[in-house]
């Protein structure tokens, strides 16, 4: 899967939301069961992390957020992955504090999960895109206030 991700990651979670894209396209036929073992999909991901959606769209989007940001979200945008499930998984530093499994159920599809991070949450957090294998999609990485260092 090629990942195309613009300043994107970080911090909590509460629950997720799922979003479908209302560009008027016929969907393609879902994508026969992958095995483990098969080769990532031709799917591309953009994603963006940002403070809130608003109809579909991601709003206040950066790479790091003042402690009192409250929640983000990760949104994601993926052509091309009609049928099958991108996991958000979240951590804050090695621990990893929810995965959230979201359909792709057309191309393109909008899709984003939002994270609540708690007001003594500091430090380092990061989020990662998995596919259904576990194969890692696209990694970001921020530090609570300020963003990481090597970014």
């Amino acid at each position: 899967m090629k990942a195309v991700l613009t300043p994107a990651l970080v911090l909590g979670l509460v629950g997720s939301l799922a979003a479908q894209d209302s560009t008027a396209r016929p969907a393609a036929p879902p994508p026969a069961a992958a095995a483990a073992a098969a080769p990532a999909s031709n799917a591309t991901v953009e994603a963006v992390l940002a403070r809130s959606v608003v109809d579909r769209a991601p709003q206040d989007s950066g790479s790091a957020f003042p402690d009192s940001v409250g929640s983000v979200v990760l949104w994601m945008r993926v052509t091309s992955g009609n049928g099958q499930t991108l996991h958000h998984v979240w951590f804050h530093g090695d621990d990893q504090v929810g995965d959230v499994p979201l359909m792709i159920g057309g191309s393109p599809w909008r899709s984003w999960s939002r994270k609540t991070i708690p007001a003594d949450a500091q430090g380092a957090w990061h989020v990662e895109i998995r596919d259904e294998a576990g194969r890692l999609e696209t990694l970001r990485k921020t530090q609570r206030g300020r963003e990481a260092e090597g970014m």
